[in-house]
Parts: structure tokens; sequence; C-alpha cells
């Protein structure tokens, strides 16, 4: 029972689209009406508001965070706080608030990772991060961020299960990053801050 609750308490939090409900406050279009279609921080960021990007940013990656803390708080294992990241991770990307077309994750799986493990959760940021200013491909930081949190996982969490969940969500992101893959491949892939019609 209480792991049933736990789940479907992260996969609630993980449907909080906070991309529509920021742009919606911000008075800009739904963010699923342009651009790629996303609702996500990378997608606000293309009406030129930076400050409704980054609070969709920050609402995205801190519910996957508090799922986490609160199943690490009032839990009882690691597998069920592993679950319930996983499940906040899926929230976002099949929302149910939503009918079940969300973002990519990318935000979400950060926060997910931040409360498993803050030196996991700060190398995925920083691979994210040090990628992204080199080439301006948002796609392809999340790529490699997804590649090596996969492989570094096994090596900095505490077990397991939650090695197997990180796992499992990265290949999501890879799965839910499959026409950004063929862009880049074909050379059409939107830079980060580029307006896309």
């Amino acid at each position: 029972m209480t792991q049933a609750i736990f789940t479907a308490l992260g996969y609630l939090l993980g449907s909080i689209p906070f991309a529509v409900i920021v742009s919606h406050s911000f008075g800009l279009a739904d963010p699923r009406s342009y651009g790629s279609g996303n609702p996500g921080a990378t997608n606000v960021l293309r009406t030129g508001n930076k400050t409704a990007a980054a609070l969709t940013l920050l609402g995205d990656a801190a519910k996957g965070w508090l799922a986490v803390w609160l199943a690490n708080r009032y839990g009882s294992d690691a597998v069920l706080v592993a679950a319930t990241g996983l499940a906040a991770f899926l929230g976002h990307v099949f929302p149910l608030f939503l009918k079940f077309r969300g973002g990519k994750g990318v935000a979400t799986a950060f926060g997910v990772l931040l409360g498993l493990s803050t030196l996991l959760g700060l190398t995925a940021a920083g691979t994210w991060l040090l990628v992204a200013l080199i080439t301006r491909y948002s796609s392809l930081a999340a790529l490699s961020a997804a590649i090596s949190t996969a492989m570094l996982g096994w090596w900095l969490l505490p077990d397991a299960i939650a090695a197997e969940c990180v796992s499992a969500i990265s290949l999501i992101l890879i799965w839910r990053h499959r026409s950004n893959i063929a862009n880049l491949l074909a050379g059409s892939e939107t830079r980060i801050g580029a307006n896309k019609s």
C-alpha cells in the first residue's frame, strides 16, 4: 500500500505541467502550439522570455526532487524511493493532466537524480552545461548527460535498484529524443536560443 501511494504521488507530481502553467501566467502561447511542441523549458525559451523558461526549468526539476525527497523522508526503503523517482519522471513524460502527451523529461530527470544522489545530479547538470555551451544543442547535451548518467549511476548510487531506475530514465530520455537524433544527423537541429517556426 505504501509503495502504491508514493508511486501515485510521484506520478501526480511529475504530471504538473509547469511549462503550460508558467506560459499562461506570463501571457505566452501554449508551448505545445509552437516550436517543437514540447511542454518544456527549452521550447518556452523560444518565446524569448528567459524568466518564463527559467521558472519552467525550476518547476520541472523541483517536482522530481520533491518526489524523491518525500519518499526518502516518509518512505520505508530504497526500492520505494527509486520507484517514486521513476514515477515522477514518467509523470512528466506521460502526464495525466495533458492527456499523456508531455515533455522529454530532462529537467525532471535532473531533479530525480539530485534527490537520489547530489553528486550524480551535479555531474549530469555539468555534462549538460558543458555540451550545451560548446555545441548550443540542447538535445545533444541531454543525450550526453543521459548516457553518462546511465553509466555513472552504477558507480555513484548506493544500490542496484536505484541504478536500474536511473538507467531506465536515461533510456526513455534517449527514446524521447529520437526525432532530435535524426535532426542532428541531418544537420537540421535547432540550436539553443534560435526560434523555430
